[in-house]
Protein backbone atom coordinates (compact mmCIF):
# COMPACT_ATOMS: atom_id res chain seq x y z
CA UNK A 1 0.00 0.00 0.00
CA UNK A 2 1.33 3.46 -0.98
CA UNK A 3 2.04 6.04 1.67
CA UNK A 4 -0.22 8.79 1.86
CA UNK A 5 1.48 12.03 1.08
CA UNK A 6 0.69 15.71 1.99
CA UNK A 7 0.95 18.34 -0.18
CA UNK A 8 4.37 19.09 -0.05
CA UNK A 9 5.41 15.70 -0.61
CA UNK A 10 6.82 14.52 3.27
CA UNK A 11 4.88 11.40 4.66
CA UNK A 12 1.43 11.72 6.53
CA UNK A 13 1.44 12.02 10.32
CA UNK A 14 -0.54 8.55 11.33
CA UNK A 15 -1.88 7.44 15.08
CA UNK A 16 -0.82 4.12 14.22
CA UNK A 17 2.02 3.37 16.57
CA UNK A 18 5.30 2.03 15.09
CA UNK A 19 6.28 -1.03 16.72
CA UNK A 20 9.50 -3.34 16.63
CA UNK A 21 11.66 -0.78 15.88
CA UNK A 22 15.51 -1.18 16.27
CA UNK A 23 18.50 1.49 15.25
CA UNK A 24 22.49 1.36 16.02
CA UNK A 25 22.99 2.94 19.44
CA UNK A 26 23.58 6.67 19.28
CA UNK A 27 26.80 6.22 21.73
CA UNK A 28 28.33 3.18 22.46
CA UNK A 29 29.70 2.03 26.13
CA UNK A 30 32.68 3.62 27.60
CA UNK A 31 32.78 6.59 25.09
CA UNK A 32 32.39 10.33 26.09
CA UNK A 33 30.76 12.86 24.36
CA UNK A 34 31.25 16.90 25.37
CA UNK A 35 27.66 17.14 26.20
CA UNK A 36 28.04 20.14 28.02
CA UNK A 37 30.69 22.65 28.64
CA UNK A 38 32.51 21.25 31.93
CA UNK A 39 36.01 22.35 31.39
CA UNK A 40 37.35 18.96 31.93
CA UNK A 41 39.36 16.98 29.51
CA UNK A 42 38.00 13.64 27.46
CA UNK A 43 40.86 11.74 29.40
CA UNK A 44 40.13 13.15 32.83
CA UNK A 45 36.01 12.44 31.99
CA UNK A 46 36.75 9.00 30.53
CA UNK A 47 38.80 7.80 33.73
CA UNK A 48 35.46 9.41 36.37
CA UNK A 49 32.95 7.85 33.77
CA UNK A 50 35.09 4.76 33.97
CA UNK A 51 35.58 4.11 37.91
CA UNK A 52 32.03 6.03 38.56
CA UNK A 53 30.80 2.57 36.50
CA UNK A 54 32.17 0.54 38.77
CA UNK A 55 30.98 2.16 41.87
CA UNK A 56 27.63 1.86 40.22
CA UNK A 57 27.64 -1.70 39.47
CA UNK A 58 28.81 -2.47 43.08
CA UNK A 59 25.91 0.36 44.61
CA UNK A 60 23.39 -1.11 42.79
CA UNK A 61 24.12 -4.81 44.09
CA UNK A 62 24.26 -3.46 47.06
CA UNK A 63 20.55 -1.78 46.69
CA UNK A 64 19.44 -5.81 45.30
CA UNK A 65 21.23 -7.29 48.20
CA UNK A 66 19.72 -4.84 51.13
CA UNK A 67 16.14 -5.94 48.87
CA UNK A 68 16.80 -9.54 49.39
CA UNK A 69 17.86 -9.35 53.05
CA UNK A 70 14.41 -7.23 53.35
CA UNK A 71 12.37 -9.89 52.12
CA UNK A 72 14.11 -12.71 53.55
CA UNK A 73 15.34 -11.49 57.42
CA UNK A 74 13.87 -14.05 60.14
CA UNK A 75 14.10 -14.82 64.12
CA UNK A 76 13.62 -12.62 66.84
CA UNK A 77 14.51 -9.42 65.57
CA UNK A 78 12.85 -9.66 62.23
CA UNK A 79 10.31 -6.20 62.80
CA UNK A 80 13.80 -4.18 63.22
CA UNK A 81 15.60 -4.92 61.12
CA UNK A 82 13.06 -5.90 58.31
CA UNK A 83 12.14 -2.11 58.43
CA UNK A 84 16.17 -0.78 58.49
CA UNK A 85 16.78 -3.33 55.41
CA UNK A 86 14.10 -1.29 53.20
CA UNK A 87 15.29 2.24 54.64
CA UNK A 88 18.73 1.66 53.55
CA UNK A 89 17.72 0.21 50.53
CA UNK A 90 15.75 3.47 49.99
CA UNK A 91 19.24 5.26 50.84
CA UNK A 92 20.74 3.48 48.27
CA UNK A 93 18.06 3.52 45.40
CA UNK A 94 18.74 7.41 45.62
CA UNK A 95 22.58 7.02 45.76
CA UNK A 96 22.34 4.66 42.13
CA UNK A 97 20.47 7.67 40.43
CA UNK A 98 22.86 9.86 41.81
CA UNK A 99 25.71 7.84 40.80
CA UNK A 100 24.15 7.26 36.92
CA UNK A 101 23.60 11.11 36.52
CA UNK A 102 27.09 11.95 37.06
CA UNK A 103 28.13 9.43 34.47
CA UNK A 104 25.89 10.83 32.02
CA UNK A 105 26.76 14.61 32.92
CA UNK A 106 30.35 13.97 31.86
CA UNK A 107 29.29 12.59 29.13
CA UNK A 108 29.48 8.76 29.37
CA UNK A 109 27.37 5.84 29.12
CA UNK A 110 26.06 4.57 32.43
CA UNK A 111 25.71 0.90 33.32
CA UNK A 112 21.70 -0.30 33.59
CA UNK A 113 20.41 -3.81 32.88
CA UNK A 114 20.95 -6.77 35.38
CA UNK A 115 23.43 -8.97 33.11
CA UNK A 116 25.85 -6.10 33.10
CA UNK A 117 25.63 -5.02 36.82
CA UNK A 118 25.77 -8.75 37.66
CA UNK A 119 29.01 -9.07 35.17
CA UNK A 120 30.86 -6.20 36.41
CA UNK A 121 30.30 -6.08 40.32
CA UNK A 122 32.75 -6.88 43.15
CA UNK A 123 30.34 -7.81 45.47
CA UNK A 124 30.34 -11.57 46.15
CA UNK A 125 26.73 -13.14 44.52
CA UNK A 126 24.68 -14.60 47.57
CA UNK A 127 22.83 -18.18 47.59
CA UNK A 128 18.96 -17.70 46.48
CA UNK A 129 17.91 -19.24 49.86
CA UNK A 130 17.48 -18.02 53.20
CA UNK A 131 20.47 -17.35 55.48
CA UNK A 132 21.13 -16.84 59.30
CA UNK A 133 20.56 -12.89 60.36
CA UNK A 134 24.21 -12.55 61.09
CA UNK A 135 25.57 -14.09 57.84
CA UNK A 136 22.82 -11.47 55.94
CA UNK A 137 24.40 -8.88 58.06
CA UNK A 138 28.26 -9.56 57.31
CA UNK A 139 27.24 -9.83 53.72
CA UNK A 140 26.11 -6.31 53.66
CA UNK A 141 29.18 -4.90 55.58
CA UNK A 142 31.39 -6.96 53.00
CA UNK A 143 29.36 -5.25 50.50
CA UNK A 144 29.81 -1.62 51.81
CA UNK A 145 33.27 -2.01 52.52
CA UNK A 146 34.04 -2.42 48.98
CA UNK A 147 32.25 0.35 48.27
CA UNK A 148 33.93 2.61 50.79
CA UNK A 149 37.29 2.10 49.57
CA UNK A 150 36.01 2.92 46.33
CA UNK A 151 34.73 6.37 47.91
CA UNK A 152 38.33 7.05 49.42
CA UNK A 153 40.28 5.73 46.34
CA UNK A 154 37.79 8.27 43.69
CA UNK A 155 37.78 11.24 46.14
CA UNK A 156 41.87 11.69 45.81
CA UNK A 157 41.26 10.59 42.25
CA UNK A 158 38.54 13.52 41.23
CA UNK A 159 41.05 16.00 43.50
CA UNK A 160 43.43 15.76 41.68
CA UNK A 161 42.26 15.41 38.36
CA UNK A 162 40.08 18.55 39.11
CA UNK A 163 37.07 16.86 39.16
CA UNK A 164 35.05 18.56 42.08
CA UNK A 165 32.10 17.55 40.99
CA UNK A 166 32.79 13.83 41.00
CA UNK A 167 34.31 14.34 44.34
CA UNK A 168 31.38 16.09 46.27
CA UNK A 169 29.45 13.26 45.09
CA UNK A 170 31.32 10.66 46.08
CA UNK A 171 31.88 12.01 49.60
CA UNK A 172 28.79 14.23 50.71
CA UNK A 173 26.08 11.08 48.94
CA UNK A 174 27.87 7.76 48.94
CA UNK A 175 30.78 8.04 51.49
CA UNK A 176 28.73 9.27 54.09
CA UNK A 177 25.69 7.30 53.30
CA UNK A 178 27.68 3.97 53.06
CA UNK A 179 29.66 4.62 56.68
CA UNK A 180 26.49 5.60 58.38
CA UNK A 181 24.58 2.25 57.24
CA UNK A 182 27.46 0.58 58.07
CA UNK A 183 27.46 1.64 61.65
CA UNK A 184 23.91 0.52 61.87
CA UNK A 185 24.65 -3.01 61.08
CA UNK A 186 27.86 -2.92 63.09
CA UNK A 187 25.74 -2.38 66.07
CA UNK A 188 23.62 -5.74 65.30
CA UNK A 189 26.77 -8.14 65.92
CA UNK A 190 27.61 -7.17 69.23
CA UNK A 191 27.33 -10.28 71.53
CA UNK A 192 25.28 -8.16 74.28
CA UNK A 193 22.70 -9.59 76.43
CA UNK A 194 18.91 -9.15 75.50
CA UNK A 195 17.35 -9.88 79.42
CA UNK A 196 20.09 -10.70 81.71
CA UNK A 197 23.46 -8.18 82.06
CA UNK A 198 26.44 -10.21 82.16
CA UNK A 199 27.66 -10.45 85.91
CA UNK A 200 31.44 -8.81 85.94
CA UNK A 201 34.21 -11.33 86.53
CA UNK A 202 36.14 -11.23 89.67
CA UNK A 203 39.87 -10.55 90.13
CA UNK A 204 41.89 -13.05 91.19
CA UNK A 205 43.52 -12.11 94.35
CA UNK A 206 47.55 -11.47 93.39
Amino acid sequence: MPKRETPNNRPAISAQPRFHQRAGELQAYGTVEQMIPLELEEPVRLEMTEKLNQMLADTMTLRDLYKKSHWQVAGPTFYQLHLLFDKHYSEQVEIVDLIAERIQLLGGISLAMAADIAEATQIERPPKGREEVPVQISRLLDAHQIIIRQCRELSKLSSQLGDDGTNDLVVSDVLRTNELQCWFLSEHLVDAPLVHAKEPRLRSAS
